[in-house]
Parts: structure tokens; sequence; C-alpha cells
């Protein structure tokens, strides 16, 4: 199935596996490249040195195209994205959206940038800096997330860039790119799926949680970090949103001090993100530390395997997902249900097997 996306990046299926923090290493990224989607991998969580030998390992496990996420206000950004360069990834994502000037030095280097956004005008700003493409997440998504659904903020990005607009948020089937094809899109992200495979790292019981739930298990809370956030409804969530600000604030320094370790964010700049953050809102100090508090919070479940005492981030799409498929077969799966709908819905002649042609996607 050809579409602005697979042009752009040289995959097979307009699929992207999204950069999920501690989920997103080497071994789920390659299966994804595999598989003939994007797999994307997750560098905010990663030393600079664990992130140049876990591009040397997917390098290692495949030909195929892939990218990496990073945090465009990491303090070692630039560092980070010459470990791009130098080491010829394909695509750079970004979760936050990166300055012109450093979407124009990836772009020198032939590195095809894609911010995630989260409405119409941060599209707009990343496309006028020369944004290759842009993922779109609506409210449906995992982790930090808006209000506005995915069946109205797709249509608003797609009428609004001229980029490729990659759509993000409540996709886990062929069905919901075609829908997503017919809003206009190029492809779509998944993060939730991808993590639920028999590829990904996470542990057993943190996978079989996900699995449990239903789809009034996963909900939104600002416990965490004063920012709307969704992930599966435990006791442990429940208990942030109980604890006091004192206890709180102790557990938010400690795990600040663990994530300072690994992303290099400075002092400052957590206090200024803090402070940016606080600015016309009622957020606890505690809240204020978010660029710690949240890391270190998924990698007690995603790493650790603590349900208990972890948070796990999840889409709405938990509650309808069934099993663990590897990711060849999701993204077979996947395709041929897209092809099956097509062709239901009249958008295929008969016996053409290789998806939409191209067109404005």
């Amino acid at each position: 199935m050809e579409t602005a996306l697979t042009k752009l990046t040289a995959v097979r299926h307009p699929l992207v596996q999204t950069g999920m923090g501690w989920v997103a290493g080497s071994r789920l990224v390659s299966a994804t490249a595999n598989a003939g989607a994007l797999g994307i991998l997750a560098s905010a969580t990663m030393t600079v040195e664990q992130l140049r030998a876990a591009v040397r390992e997917v390098k290692s496990r495949t030909e195929a195209p892939f990218g990496v996420n990073l945090r465009a206000d990491a303090a070692d950004a630039r560092e980070r994205v010459r470990i791009i360069v130098e080491e010829g990834v394909r695509v750079a994502s970004f979760a936050l959206a990166p300055s012109r000037e450093l979407i124009a030095e990836l772009k020198d280097a032939g590195v095809v940038v894609i911010p995630s956004i989260g409405a119409r005008r941060h599209a707009e700003k990343v496309a006028a800096w020369g944004a290759d493409a842009v993922i779109v997440q609506g409210g449906e998504g995992g982790g930090h997330t808006g209000e506005v659904a995915t069946t109205v903020l797709l249509p608003q990005v797609v009428d609004a860039v001229d980029i490729p607009v990659i759509a993000a948020g409540g996709f886990h089937d062929g069905r919901g790119l075609v829908a997503a094809l017919a809003y206009g899109a190029a492809g779509i992200a998944m993060g939730t799926r991808f993590l639920l495979t028999s590829e990904s790292t996470v542990p057993d019981a943190v996978k079989a949680a996900y699995l449990a739930a239903t789809v009034r298990d996963v909900t939104v809370t600002t416990a965490v970090d004063g920012l709307p956030h969704r992930m599966l409804r435990t006791e442990f969530v429940a208990s942030l949103e109980k604890a006091g600000r004192t206890r709180a604030l102790a557990q938010a320094v400690r795990r600040a001090a663990a994530f300072r370790k690994i992303s290099r964010v400075s002092w400052p700049r957590m206090i200024r993100d803090g402070l940016a953050m606080k600015h016309g809102k009622e957020l606890s100090w505690s809240q204020v530390l978010l660029a710690a508090n949240t890391p270190m919070l998924l990698k007690a479940a995603m790493v650790d395997g603590r349900t208990d005492l972890g948070v796990m981030a999840s889409g709405q799409v938990a509650g309808v997902i069934e099993d663990l498929p590897s990711c060849a077969e999701l993204v077979s799966r996947v395709m041929a249900e897209a092809e099956t709908v097509l062709h239901a819905l009249g958008a295929l002649p008969a016996g053409q097997p290789d998806g939409v042609p191209s067109g404005p996607m």
C-alpha cells in the first residue's frame, strides 16, 4: 500500500510503531522494521552511549529503515542528533517540537524529521519550520494526551498542513487504517498495539494486566505530573491521587535524581520546565517535576514488572486488544484487514492486491 508515508520513509506499509520509553528498544524496533513498518527507537530513557549501542543493535538485526525518537529539549540533544546522522538512521521523531535549527540540521544530513503534535497550531508551526511529516495524536492515545478526539483533530491538521499526516490515538487494526486514510492521513501510528506483541520486552505480568483491562479500566489522571495522562486504572494510580503533597514531593525529587542520570537534563532545566508548567495552573511542586517523575514510574512497570508500583501508560484500545501476536503477524493482519475493508467499500477493483493507489494521502 503506497502512501506519502511509505514514499517518504521507504517502508513497505503505512504503519508506525511509536517511540515508547522503556518499551521501544532494539528488539521491538527491529522486529517492526523487518515486518515492513516504521519502528521508532525510544532514546529519552537511554544514555548517549546506550543510544548508539541500541542503534547499532537494530542495524545488526535489520536492513530496513527505522527511526529514533528524542527530546528536543535535552541538554545533549545535539549529541544524540550526531549519533543519528553518523549511524545513518532514516527518521528522527520528537515528542516535543524541535527548533527550526534542529530540523534544518537533520534535514541537511538527509534525515527525515517527524515531530509528534497534539494541536493544529503545533502542526502548522513545525510544518513552517521544515518538518517532513507530523504524527498527530488524539485524546484516545496513551501517555500525555489532549482532550480532542482523533476523529476531530486529524481532519483539522490534514486541512491545515501540506505535509504527510500520520494518525495516532485509537488505532489497532486494518479498519482504523482505512478510516485514517479516509480522513486524509498517510498512515497510522500505534503504541499500545505494538507494546502487546511477542517481541515487546515488557514483562509478562504487565502484558497480562493490559490484556485483562476493559475500556473502562483505562483512565486519564493528572495525579502523576499535573498534566492529563492516559493509563491503566490501578490501586497505585488511586494512591497517587490521594497522596499528600509532602510525600508526593519527596517521591518526585527521588525519581527526578534517578532520571537525571539517564537523560542528562540539568536541574536548572527541570526547574525552568516546571515553572513554565506551573504558570497559570494549580500544580503542586511534586507535579512540577514532570520530566523526572513520569519516566521512573513507567520504568517500574515496563522494566521491573511492578504493576503495584508503576504507571502503565495506555491508549483506550487496550480494552479491545486480546492477543500477543508477533510484529510480523500484527502488520500482516492489519494490512489484510485494510485490504478487505477497501474491497468491501468498492475502493479497490476485485483482484487488486497491492492496496490503494497513490494519491493525495
